[in-house]
């Protein structure tokens, strides 16, 4: 949402109709480029942070 905010929503739209156009030129612009995501958090990492909200087993 904050990369949407930054480049295609940084101006006043005065229409649903207008926003609803840019969004989606904005949206198939970026699936076009197939930009990856540079995840900083590893699955590993996530079970041993978040291990009291992902328990491995229920008991």
């Amino acid at each position: 949402m904050s990369v949407l905010a930054r480049q295609c929503l940084d101006r006043r739209i005065d229409s649903l109709a207008t926003l609803t156009h840019e969004v989606a030129a904005w949206q198939a612009d970026q699936n076009a480029s197939q930009r990856g995501v540079d995840w900083r958090f590893s699955t590993a990492d996530a079970r041993v942070k978040l291990k009291r909200l992902y328990p491995s087993r229920l008991t």
